[in-house]
């Protein structure tokens, strides 16, 4: 279901409620819109052997249905679609109870219901669409119509409890869902030991920490790169099944050398405890997910942890209406709801209210209709895992490669999103499904190669990897997204899958992310572009935060480099024009000079462009000499931008020219971290003048060689004399690589440019 080529957020074919007679027969039971029973249950799998206790206390959590499901449907899709008046028009947990979430009436007939049952009321608000109660079972059993069964589990040595019927209430409406009323699926971390045969590449392992392992302070410098953005002014919410231990975090920090300036607070969802000590309790994931989040974004206000022992609504309800509401969402976290459309719902309120739910996508390798709850839901942002490389302990990314062990994939049961029906995203390379959801979406380092302190101060390193390393690590990293996008007075990025997709399609797509093209998990490949392993990749630095910051609706920008060129007559001069999109922009873009002086002429390649294009400034002979402002004008359609060049005619009667040989250096293949060359330059001053060499430098995968006669600075050319240039090549990752050699000095035509290009493999 597309617009043009615009993403639309179309209903999910599992979200779709059935029209429900809200007022019936007064006493007649009521269902609930969702399913509770468990298939072992009902077949007989499990075999029964006993009642739960009548007195034993229950936590459990009543969610209540939305209102308007096709108008919320319809939202979405606004908020998500550039061309829309409404683009990113989030709203608010008051205004969104409004417009979608429970009437009044029934939240009261709810709280009512349960005063009468005898439940008490521990958690929960209208504004999050449920209420959170303690009961004892009878009470249960007796609001609920059902009998709360002990059962011997199927495939684990243990027992769970669970309803035996569908629950029903003498309500005269239908409720949504309620969780805890069974334990037959524990809820785990994704959080991986490593195994004794795996074995941790040594390129991979040069993190800052003690035993040269990664810090969460890595992942900031490989993939973010600056200082500018901390997170300032932002939180982050963490979903946690247990607690924590502060003594453990304290520890890493301290062990580390690093200070931590943001609070950590717990807050219980359910009365649930919100610490964890070992031994009755191993914190391994909710430290690690602090410091993974905290290590990406260390100016952060506070990181939050939502616990409860045994309710995902009751987190993800809590989640969506905190205060200060936390943008950056993470769960590191699987669990196996009795029906996974229950927490459908409080996704898509994320979604409305700008908030961004990254989910760890697992570490057993990719799946075909397994997938894990809920990483293939659908307005989650899954995240797969990688190895990363990094050039030097704490320093910068270098490459990066599928993990073996990161799950990606799909399941059975959620169709495919309009996002990834769009035109390029699956392929036959990639293998992924043309009906269901993909994942993952996008992905961080995750094998065996942090250091990690929990359970009463205990740290190791090298030990532990997982998805779970990669999900806060995209949290804190989207933190900084949302500093800047409030520093730039835009909207928060909200939601990012309808965004990254299309904008990946473009042109943009190796700038704003790292394409991981090599590894497998096992089942599905790494590709260029999207696949089922890495989904699109890692973040490239700030782009990537500049492409969802910048003000909303498509546009380009053009820049000049360099933006000031001298030419003499007779000769031609180059400056590389970049385009640079925003907002989903992908189209190609005419370019024009105007302004030339006469008898100069201004020819771009490529002409249309989609990212750099080289003008070429030619003077003839008796071009007029000066120095004149040329305007380069972009158009697209109806959008237009400008730059300008200035640009100095010489005479050619006296001076220095240079002559270059040759005008361009090529490389073949090169093994990424491989030095070839060097290759030659030679600079033959060709006028009736010496020429006096004032720099010469080179960008992009290349580098200089000092060798005799070479060009330095200062250097003088006598009349028919030359000096030479020697450039080596090293490529820093797979594919093309490009550069340029500038010299400046004394002659008309100052700076002289030679193209640089190889192949990195």
């Amino acid at each position: 279901m597309q617009k043009g080529n615009r993403p639309l957020l179309g209903p999910a074919a599992f979200l779709c409620v059935a029209t429900v007679l809200l007022l019936s027969i007064p006493g007649q039971a009521q269902s609930f819109m969702t399913r509770h029973t468990r298939d072992a249950v009902v077949s007989g799998e499990a075999q029964s052997v006993g009642r739960l206790s009548a007195s034993q206390l229950m936590h459990f959590d009543v969610v209540l249905a939305l209102r308007h499901q096709p108008e919320l449907e319809n939202f979405l899709q606004e908020i998500y679609d550039p061309s829309s008046p409404n683009y990113h028009h989030f709203v608010t947990p008051e205004e969104f109870t409004e417009r979608f979430g429970p009437s009044q009436e029934d939240y009261d007939a709810l709280i009512q219901f349960a005063k009468a049952s005898g439940f008490k009321v521990v958690g929960g608000s209208r504004d999050a669409t449920d209420v959170r109660f303690v009961g004892s079972v009878a009470s249960v059993e007796k609001a609920f119509h059902i009998t709360m069964g002990l059962y011997k589990h199927p495939t684990e040595n243990r027992t769970f409890f669970a309803p035996d019927r569908e629950p029903t209430t003498d309500l005269g409406f239908a409720l949504w869902h309620v969780t805890g009323l069974d334990n037959y699926s524990l809820p785990r971390p994704l959080v991986q030991h490593r195994p004794a045969e795996a074995e941790v590449l040594p390129p991979a392992s040069i993190g800052s920490c003690p035993g040269a392992s990664f810090c969460g302070s890595d992942m900031r410098a490989a993939y973010y790169g600056g200082s500018a953005l901390t997170g300032a002014g932002q939180n982050v919410g963490l979903l946690e099944f247990l607690g924590f231990d502060i003594a453990d975090v304290n520890t890493y920090y301290k062990n580390t050398g690093q200070t931590r300036n943001f609070a950590v607070t717990g807050i219980s969802t359910d009365g649930s405890s919100v610490n964890c000590v070992e031994p009755s309790c191993d914190d391994t994931e909710q430290t690690l997910d602090i410091t993974q989040a905290g290590g990406m974004a260390p100016g952060l206000t506070t990181v939050y942890l939502y616990v409860s022992n045994n309710s995902d609504t009751a987190m993800l309800s809590a989640m969506g209406t905190d205060k200060p509401l936390p943008l950056n969402l993470s769960s590191s976290w699987t669990w196996s709801p009795a029906d996974p459309s229950s927490d459908n719902p409080l996704f898509q309120k994320f979604a409305a209210q700008g908030q961004s739910f990254f989910q760890a996508t697992g570490d057993s390798g990719g799946y075909k209709g397994t997938a894990p709850w809920p990483a293939n839901a659908a307005y989650v942002i899954a995240v797969g895992g990688t190895d990363l490389v990094t050039k030097s302990a704490g320093g910068p990314w270098a490459s990066e490669t599928a993990w073996n062990d990161g799950g990606g994939g799909f399941g059975t049961n959620v169709q495919i999103p309009t996002w990834q029906q769009l035109t390029g995203v699956i392929t036959s390379q990639n293998g992924g499904s043309t009906t269901l959801r993909n994942v993952p979406d996008v992905s961080a380092n995750a094998n065996f190669t942090f250091y990690v302190c929990a359970d009463q101060t205990t740290c190791s390193e090298n030990e532990f990897g997982g998805t779970s390393f990669a999900a806060p690590m995209w949290a804190g990293y989207l933190a900084l997204a949302n500093q800047q996008a409030a520093s730039n007075g835009v909207p928060a990025p909200g939601f990012l899958d309808p965004t990254i997709y299309p904008l990946n399609l473009g042109s943009t797509y190796t700038t704003n992310f790292h394409d991981i093209t090599s590894g497998s998990n096992r089942v599905f490949t790494a590709t260029t572009g999207y696949d089922l392993t890495t989904g699109w990749g890692s973040p490239n630095g700030a782009n990537l935060i500049n492409a969802l910051t910048t003000p909303s609706g498509p546009s380009f920008t053009l820049s000049a480099s360099p933006s000031s060129v001298s030419v003499t007559q007779g000769a031609s001069g180059k400056s590389t024009i970049t385009i640079t999109p925003v907002g989903g922009f992908s189209s190609s873009v005419t370019l024009a000079a105007s302004g030339l002086p006469s008898g100069v002429t201004g020819t771009f390649s490529p002409n249309p462009a989609t990212t750099t294009s080289t003008l070429t400034l030619a003077a003839s002979a008796t071009a007029t000499t000066g120095t004149s402002t040329v305007t380069i004008t972009g158009t697209s359609g109806s959008l237009t931008a400008t730059t300008t060049v200035s640009l100095t005619v010489t005479s050619s009667s006296s001076g220095p020219v240079v002559t270059l040989t040759p005008t361009s250096l090529v490389w073949a293949k090169v093994a990424v971290g491989v030095t070839k060359g060097p290759k030659t330059v030679t600079v033959k001053n060709t006028g009736t003048a010496t020429l006096v060499i004032g720099s010469v430098a080179v960008s992009g995968d290349f580098s200089l060689s000092t060798v005799a006669k070479s060009c330095q600075a200062g250097t003088n050319v006598l009349v028919g004399k030359s000096c030479v240039i020697k450039v080596s090549f090293t490529p820093t990752q797979v594919g093309t690589r490009t550069g340029d050699v500038t010299i400046t000095d004394n002659a008309g035509n100052s700076p002289q440019q030679v193209p640089l290009s190889g192949t990195g493999k």
